[in-house]
């Protein structure tokens, strides 16, 4: 038989009474539940992780692109205590290098908040033993606190009076890595700040500025990228895309393709797959509103135009 050496803490959420312990795998059944579990938390981790992410560099790419950079909005005037003005006498050349300086300066300053998946609820039932039941008041907590672990992969599971044998939810988890891993200035009671409802505030925001199509708003700033990536994943980019079309063409074709890469199964992405669009063409596979057709057609007609004068 091989040895299990996982260092499993015991806590009694009533007691408050903890204590380490070690077992064997041929005699702990938790031990076995972990190492099943665990290989079963990989895989389900590297399926999600098979799916385009918000950090991906190519996403990062699209998203940096289609926010433009508009300097005089990124250094636009902004309370604060006054003070003289500096002047500086400069050649054509020393300008040109000031200008390209201020343009690395706003590229930082539009770098874009992390956008994180939400966090499904966690509801597994690893067993049910019900000689359990009944013999004690309160849940305890088995946690694994080897060092070497990452807390979004560290095996925690709670039994119940009623001797469910269970994963522990998220807040359970974010107790718990908080007692035996403390990190300064975190709490074991999370602040007002993230609970539910609070969380949803920047979808509601995204959600009416689309409702009115007032892109522009956040066009040039470090919350644009975030409001495409939402758009894109809950496929509600008709409008974006119709104001796209009416400023740069490149910018909604750079959006349909991040469409695409967020939904590779889509019609859409299917039908620009076989056809191998590109450009303009890549837009008219989309299946979405009329309004994005009748847009590209306004577009062309301006651009025949524009040859023809």
């Amino acid at each position: 038989s091989t040895s299990c050496l996982t260092p499993i803490t015991l806590w009694n959420t009533n007691l408050d009474k903890q204590s380490t312990v070690k077992h064997n795998c041929h005699q702990a059944r938790l031990c076995k539940l972990f190492n099943s579990l665990t290989s079963m938390s990989f895989s389900a981790a590297a399926t999600d992780h098979a799916k385009p992410q918000f950090t991906d560099s190519a996403v990062q790419d699209i998203l940096t692109r289609i926010t433009g950079l508009d300097l005089q909005k990124v250094y636009r005037p902004i309370k604060q205590e006054l003070k003289p003005p500096t002047y500086k006498l400069m050649t054509d050349e020393q300008l040109e290098q000031a200008v390209e300086l201020a343009k690395e300066q706003a590229k930082k300053l539009l770098q874009m908040p992390l956008v994180l998946q939400e966090r499904k609820p966690i509801s597994d039932v690893l067993c049910e033993d019900k000689i359990l039941d009944g013999m004690d008041t309160a849940k305890y907590a088995f946690t694994d606190i080897t060092y070497n672990i990452p807390h979004r992969e560290r095996f925690i599971v709670v039994r119940e009076p009623n001797g469910i044998l269970r994963k522990a939810t998220w807040e359970e988890r974010d107790r718990l890595i908080q007692v035996y891993f403390p990190k300064e200035g975190r709490k074991l009671t999370a602040p007002l700040l993230f609970k539910e409802e609070n969380l949803k505030v920047h979808t509601t925001t995204y959600e009416d500025l689309d409702k009115h199509g007032k892109y522009d708003l956040l066009r040039s700033t470090r919350h644009f990228g975030g409001m495409a990536w939402y758009l894109v994943s809950v496929r509600r980019v008709d409008g974006l895309i119709v104001d796209m079309l009416k400023r740069e063409l490149q910018d909604a074709v750079s959006l349909v393709s991040l469409f695409h890469m967020v939904h590779p199964h889509s019609e859409s992405a299917r039908e620009a797959a076989s056809q191998q669009a590109t450009g303009t063409d890549l837009l008219k596979v989309v299946e979405l509103s009329g309004y994005i057709e009748l847009a590209l057609q306004a577009y062309e007609q301006t651009a025949v135009e524009g040859s023809a004068s």
